[in-house]
C-alpha cells in the first residue's frame, strides 16, 4: 500500500510540476540555509582549531600582573618591577617537579626584535628571536643545512645562530653551505652583536616571521639563538623572567584547570607576602573552547532564523494539499464509493505531503551541501555538516510533511461520498 501511494503520489505532482516546485521551494531554501550554516560554523571551529594548534593548544601562558587591593581595585601609581618580582630557574625548577605529571615543559622565548642584514648590494630581513630547547622543539624546524642548536649552545649561550633558506638564497644565492659560518650582526639600544651561522632551516610561514602583503624577497623570517645569548642582548643584570610558557601534557590534566592549579600554586607559594605584583595563568585550550561554545550559539541562532523559511514551507505544504484535495473531491468520491477507508484516504494525501517535502529536502541539502563548500572554499578552512545532521535535515522534512498534511489529508477522509461525487 505504501509504494502504491507513493506511485500517485509521484504522478500527481508530475501532472503540477510548476506549483509542486513552488510548493518545495519554502523547504528547498529552509533546509539549504540550515545545512550551508552548519558547513560554515563548521569552516569556522576548523580555522580556530588550526589556528590555536599552531600557537600551541596545550600551551599555558604565565604572567606577572600587578595585584588587586581588598576592593579589587589596582594602584595607577604602582611600584616599578624589582628583581625579587621576576620569575627565577628555581622556580621554573620547583614548577617542573612539583606538576611533572602534567607539565612536559616550559618554554622561554624572548623577540630581540627585526633588523636588515646585508652582503654589498643584497640583503636579508630577518627577526631575531632567542629560545629555549623547548621553545626550539616546538617550531619543529626541518634543517637543510648544517646542525641545529645542541645543549652545549643552550647552557653556554653560544654566539650561534641559525637562519632560513630564503636568507640564504637572499644574500648567498641559495648558497647553504657558503653561509655556514657566516656572521649575523645587528644592533640592539647601540650595541652591536654577532653570531656565527651554524645551521640553515626551511622555511615556512608558521617558522617565525612576516611575510603578508610583501614581496618574496622582502620577506622578514625567523632568525634563531640559544635564549641565553638573547637575554645577553638585554645588557641586564637581571636574570628572571616577566612571562613564560608551560606545555601542558596531552594526556595529564585539562588545560584549563591546569592553568588555574599552577597560578594558585605560585601565587601561594612566591607571591602571596609580595605587595603588588601576582601570577596570573592563560590557557589557550579554554579560550578555543570558549570560542567554539560562541561560534556554536551564533551559528545556533542563524540556524533558527533560517528555520523560519522551512515553516513558512511548511505552510506552504498545507496551503497547496487544501487547493488540491478541493480540486480531486470528485475523485476522493469516486474512491469512496469503490470501498476505499477514510484511513487510506488519508494515508494517500499525507504520502503525498511527506514525498513533497522529502523531495524538497534532499534538493535542499544538496544545495546547502555546494553553497557551505563554496562559502568555507573562500574563508580558507574545510568544513561540513555532521551526517547526523544531514539525517536529521531530512527526517525533519519528513516531520513536517506528515505534521502539515495531516490536515489536509484528514479533512479529505472525512468527506461524504455521496457529497464528493456531486462535487463541481
Amino acid at each position: 500500500m505504501f509504494l502504491e501511494n507513493v506511485r500517485l503520489a509521484l504522478t500527481a505532482l508530475k501532472s503540477n510540476k510548476i506549483r509542486t516546485f513552488l510548493t518545495m521551494l519554502g523547504i528547498i531554501i529552509g533546509l539549504a540555509a540550515v545545512i550551508a550554516i552548519m558547513s560554515v560554523g563548521s569552516a569556522m571551529n576548523n580555522k580556530i582549531k588550526n589556528e590555536v594548534g599552531e600557537m600551541g593548544a596545550n600551551n599555558i601562558s604565565v604572567y606577572l600582573t600587578q595585584k588587586a587591593d581588598e576592593n579589587g581595585e589596582y594602584d595607577e601609581n604602582v611600584r616599578d618591577m624589582k628583581e625579587k618580582d621576576y620569575f627565577t630557574n628555581d622556580m621554573m625548577i620547583a614548577l617542573e617537579k612539583n606538576f611533572s605529571k602534567d607539565v612536559s615543559g616550559i618554554v622561554l622565548s624572548l623577540e630581540i626584535g627585526g633588523t636588515k642584514i646585508t652582503n654589498k648590494k643584497k640583503y636579508a630581513n630577518i627577526n631575531l628571536y632567542g629560545l629555549n630547547v623547548t621553545a626550539m622543539n616546538q617550531k619543529k624546524l626541518k634543517m637543510v643545512a648544517g646542525r641545529n642548536l645542541g645543549k652545549v649552545d643552550y647552557s653556554s649561550g653560544s654566539n650561534v645562530i641559525i637562519v632560513s633558506d630564503k636568507y640564504v638564497k637572499n644574500l648567498y644565492d641559495g648558497n647553504n653551505e657558503a653561509a655556514l659560518g657566516k656572521t649575523v650582526e645587528f644592533e640592539v639600544d647601540g650595541n652591536y652583536y654577532s653570531f656565527t651561522i651554524v645551521g640553515v632551516y626551511e622555511y615556512t610561514e608558521s617558522s617565525g616571521g612576516f611575510s603578508a602583503g610583501v614581496s618574496e624577497k622582502d620577506i622578514s623570517t625567523g632568525a634563531f639563538v640559544p635564549f641565553k645569548a638573547a637575554k645577553r642582548t638585554q645588557r641586564s643584570t637581571n636574570d628572571g623572567l616577566q612571562e613564560m610558557t608551560i606545555i601542558a601534557k596531552s594526556d595529564g590534566t585539562e588545560p584549563g584547570q591546569l592553568a588555574t592549579n599552577i597560578q594558585n600554586w605560585l601565587n601561594s607559594n612566591y607571591y602571596k607576602n609580595n605587595d603588588a605584583y601576582e601570577t596570573y595563568c592563560y590557557s589557550m585550550k579554554a579560550e578555543l573552547d570558549q570560542m567554539n561554545k560562541m561560534i556554536g550559539s551564533i551559528t545556533l541562532a542563524i540556524m533558527g532564523i533560517g528555520a523560519i523559511s522551512l515553516l513558512v514551507g511548511g505552510i506552504g505544504v498545507m496551503n497547496i494539499m487544501i487547493v488540491t484535495i478541493s480540486e480531486r473531491t470528485r475523485e476522493i468520491g469516486t474512491r469512496k464509493a469503490l470501498g476505499a477507508t477514510n484511513g487510506y484516504i488519508r494515508m494517500q494525501f499525507i504520502t503525498e505531503a511527506v514525498v513533497v517535502c522529502v523531495l524538497g529536502g534532499i534538493i535542499g541539502v544538496i544545495l546547502g551541501l555546494v553553497l557551505g563548500a563554496v562559502i568555507s572554499h573562500i574563508m580558507g578552512s574545510a568544513g561540513a555538516p555532521s551526517p547526523l545532521g544531514v539525517i536529521g535535515c531530512l527526517m525533519f522534512s519528513v516531520l513536517f510533511g506528515v505534521f502539515f498534511g495531516y490536515y489536509p489529508a484528514n479533512k479529505a477522509a472525512k468527506m461524504n461520498p455521496i457529497e464528493a461525487l456531486r462535487y463541481e
